[in-house]
C-alpha cells in the first residue's frame, strides 16, 4: 500500500489515479500533518508515503523529523518528498528555506527517498477563469510544469527505482504570462508589482508573497532551464503549456 497525502489536490487527484488499488490518499481533517500522531493509523502496513505540506505547514512547528518516524514505525521503507525548485535554487528564502529544511531531514532519517523539485504549475493559470489573465513581469519566462507530470513522476519513485534521487521538475519549453495567456485566448493586462503584491496577500503570508515576486521577477538562470528529469523518468516528454490549455478550455 501507499499512502497519498494530498489526495484532493492539484498532484494528489492525478497521483491516486495513476497509482490505482495501490493507493491509499489521506486528506485534512482525517491526517493533520502537523500532529504526527495523526498519521499512524494510515500508514500502518504501508510501504510508501507520500508527503506534501500546504503553505500552512511551512512554519517553523511542523515535525517533519517526527512524521518520519512515525512513518518508519508503521513499516513505510520509502518516502517521496513534494519540495519546490527553489529550495535547490534559493534555499534561504521563506518558504523554501522550510522546505530545504524538510529535504534535509529526509535526507538523513533511515528511509529510502526520493526528493521532488517543481517549478510553478500551469495550474496557477486557473487563477484566469474569469475571462481575463493578469499578471506581473509579463515578458519574463519560466518553464511551468503540468502537476500530471508530476503525479507521474512520483508515481514512479513510489513504486521503487529512484531511491536517493533530486529530480528537477519542469515543462519543456519556458513562457512569459503573456505567452501563456494567448495560449489560453485570453486577453492579457500586465500588473504593476504593486497590484501583483495586493492580490497575492490575499492568500500569501507577506514572505511568501515578496519571495514569488522575486522569483516571477528576476529568476535565475537555473530557474528558467527546461529540466529532462520528467522525460527521463516517465519515458515521454513533459506536457507543452498549449496542449495543458487545449485539455483545460472549458475552465476558461
Amino acid at each position: 500500500m501507499i499512502v497519498v497525502t494530498g489526495a484532493t489536490g492539484n498532484v494528489g487527484r492525478p497521483l491516486m489515479e495513476l497509482l490505482g488499488d495501490k493507493a491509499l490518499g489521506v486528506s485534512r481533517p482525517q491526517v493533520d500533518l502537523a500532529r504526527p500522531e495523526t498519521l499512524e493509523p494510515v500508514v500502518d502496513g504501508a510501504e510508501a508515503l507520500f508527503l506534501l505540506f500546504g503553505g500552512e505547514l511551512l512554519g517553523p512547528d511542523t515535525d517533519i523529523a517526527g512524521l518520519l518516524d512515525v512513518a518508519k514505525a508503521g513499516g513505510v521503507r520509502g518516502v517521496v518528498l513534494l519540495s519546490s525548485q527553489g529550495a535547490g535554487t534559493r534555499p534561504g528564502m521563506v518558504p523554501h528555506s522550510r522546505l530545504a529544511s524538510f529535504e534535509e531531514a529526509v535526507r538523513q532519517s533511515s528511509l529510502e527517498w526520493t526528493i521532488l523539485r517543481p517549478s510553478g504549475f500551469f495550474t496557477n493559470a486557473y487563477a484566469w477563469a474569469g475571462g481575463m489573465a493578469a499578471a506581473p513581469f509579463a515578458d519574463v519566462a519560466l518553464p511551468f510544469v503540468d502537476p500530471v507530470d508530476i503525479a507521474a513522476v512520483a508515481a514512479a519513485a513510489l513504486q521503487g527505482g529512484h531511491e536517493g534521487r533530486t529530480y528537477v521538475l519542469t515543462g519543456p519549453e519556458a513562457m512569459t504570462p503573456r505567452e501563456r495567456a494567448k495560449a489560453l485566448s485570453l486577453p492579457f493586462a500586465e500588473q504593476s508589482v504593486e497590484e501583483a503584491r495586493a492580490q497575492m496577500s490575499q492568500f500569501m503570508p507577506p514572505p511568501v508573497v515578496e519571495g514569488t515576486l522575486t522569483i516571477l521577477g528576476s529568476p535565475t538562470a537555473e530557474e528558467q532551464q527546461v529540466s529532462p528529469h520528467v522525460e527521463q523518468v516517465t519515458g515521454r516528454p513533459a506536457t507543452r503549456f498549449a496542449d495543458w490549455a487545449a485539455r483545460n478550455a472549458g475552465a476558461f
